[in-house]
């Protein structure tokens, strides 16, 4: 599948196993920590390319370490990373996780803020089947021209899925509805739906959002995820039980693992299974790309997952 992710590139930085919870005017420890390749955008990929699809990153990064580390460890995930543009005149971005069970962040944005729906020129969207984009609200740049490269992608025939993510500006408007005119697969957590259709009921917000031509799907964490299927009837599929070392990223590799499923034709509920299984899998390791499923991974735990979900 030639699948093209626009979005932001950045590491993360993971502190795990901490002596306390972090407060003003005092020192903690941590016992382990890790640097690994992180944003929603660049995770999504790397679970992606590694599940065996053709993906392309469009982006920007500053011409420094961290950018260099990004394009390194995409182009290790067989990412094809020849449309991100290095300048030496930004600072690439950067996140610390704070991660246990589940994890605290602190992004400063450096480049990320600095892509524009122009950089995603029609003559390279014309060579993808699908675009994805994730994290909204960390790119100022890209933001006021989506719902135009949303439109112009699908009048090439694209498909398209977005992730809004987390508002860390605390400003979630209306406006972020006009992205959704042309997406066809809308990811969001309970927060996010409720946020979108002021309901905290799942099965409400998920109605409000589903039309003809977008399918609304909801992360739940611990409790799995939902969708409404083409006959308004709604899908649900449990967690799968796992060790879990570390959450970030989880819901990146969900959206990798449903795409994966989507794209080639399979019904909605084994997409929210391979959404699942991928999410899951990928909590076993520090940051949200380390321990990403491969195809053969995913086949073999959807066997063990399906079974025994009867």
């Amino acid at each position: 599948m030639r699948i093209l992710v626009a979005g932001e590139l950045n590491p993360d930085l993971v502190l795990t196993s901490l002596t306390a919870v972090p407060e003003p005017g005092r020192e903690v420890v941590a016992r382990d920590f890790a640097l690994r390749l992180g944003s929603s955008s660049a995770i999504c990929a790397s679970g992606l390319a590694k599940l065996g699809n053709d993906v392309a990153v469009v982006g920007t990064a500053g011409d420094d370490v961290f950018g260099r580390f990004c394009l390194e460890q995409l182009t290790d995930a067989r990412v094809d990373v020849s449309s991100v543009r290095s300048d030496p005149s930004l600072r690439t971005g950067l996140t610390v996780s704070i991660s246990d069970r589940d994890r605290a962040l602190v992004t400063y944005p450096g480049s990320m803020e600095a892509l524009r729906a122009d950089d995603v020129a029609d003559s390279l969207l014309v060579q993808f089947r699908h675009l994805h984009v994730s994290a909204y609200f960390l790119q100022s740049g890209l933001r006021p021209g989506l719902p135009g490269l949303f439109s112009r992608a699908r009048a090439h025939g694209l498909t398209t899925s977005f992730d809004p993510g987390h508002d860390p500006y605390c400003e979630w408007g209306d406006e972020i509805r006009d992205v959704f005119r042309d997406t066809s697969v809308l990811f969001m957590n309970e927060v996010e739906l409720e946020l979108t259709t002021g309901s905290g009921d799942i099965e409400q917000g998920l109605r409000r959002l589903a039309t003809d031509s977008t399918i609304a799907v909801v992360k739940l964490g611990a409790c799995g995820s939902a969708a409404l299927d083409a006959s308004g009837v709604i899908q649900r599929v449990p967690a799968m039980e796992v060790d879990v070392l570390d959450t970030t990223g989880a819901g990146d590799s969900f959206n990798a693992g449903f795409l994966h499923a989507w794209l080639r034709g399979w019904n909605l509920a084994k997409a929210l299974r391979c959404g699942v299984v991928c999410g899951s899998l990928s909590t076993r390791g520090l940051g949200g790309c380390e321990a990403q499923a491969d195809a053969m991974e995913l086949q073999e735990c959807l066997l063990r997952f399906e079974a025994t979900a009867r």
